[in-house]
């Protein structure tokens, strides 16, 4: 006797926690940018809003896939909310001179352009995520949540000083690895869509 496949519901678990990571975006901003960025209190929170996305991201990820909870909303809004949470990061620490504009610019039109390929025209085209992804996305969430912190804030105590400088710069180092990582990731995306396309052509 043959078996229906029921599709999941769109209310589950995996996808509640997508969207409270889209929600979280702009308290996330606010406690970044509040005072200038220069307030170390809602640095630190803003630290916490980003890490815990990132750990939700981890989460829903691994739930959809392990209870089969994947749908079509969560396809779409699960990318969203990971560029959303990361966007507003650059952007935020790039308006408090933590990153450099030019990094900002280039990391999001090489994410938004991915994102944007694979929701549209990939439909026929699977591209799988690889491991030299995964890498630039651990540097560049560990940069991140870093950064977020007030490491060279004047304000902190006086033996903070030191440890705070050199963490901001490990941190920094960091960016960078994650900014190579996310060029050549990026390189070899389309790369292998360019090759796919081809090849369903011939």
């Amino acid at each position: 006797m043959d078996t229906v496949e029921t599709k999941p519901s769109n209310w589950n678990v995996p996808n509640v926690l997508t969207t409270l990571r889209i929600a979280s975006v702009p308290f996330f901003a606010w406690a970044l940018l509040i005072d200038g960025g220069e307030s170390i209190t809602w640095r630190c929170v803003s630290f916490a809003i980003f890490v815990a996305a990132m750990i939700t991201d981890k989460i829903d990820g691994d739930l959809a896939r392990k209870h089969n909870l994947i749908t079509n909303f969560g396809k779409i809004a699960d990318p969203i909310a990971d560029k959303a949470v990361t966007g507003m990061a650059f952007i935020g620490l790039s308006i408090v001179g933590d990153i450099w504009w030019w990094v900002t610019i280039v990391v999001l039109l090489r994410e938004w352009s991915v994102t944007l390929l694979r929701l549209s025209v990939l439909k026929k085209v699977v591209i799988a995520a690889k491991d030299l992804g995964k890498l630039k996305t651990t540097f560049q969430a560990i940069a991140l949540a870093t950064l977020c912190l007030p490491l060279r804030d004047p304000d902190l105590a006086d033996w903070l000083q030191t440890p705070g400088e050199v963490v901001f710069y490990l941190a920094q180092a960091c960016l960078a690895i994650a900014v190579a990582l996310t060029l050549w990731s990026g390189y070899e995306f389309f790369r292998d869509v360019w090759k796919q396309r081809k090849a369903l052509r011939s």
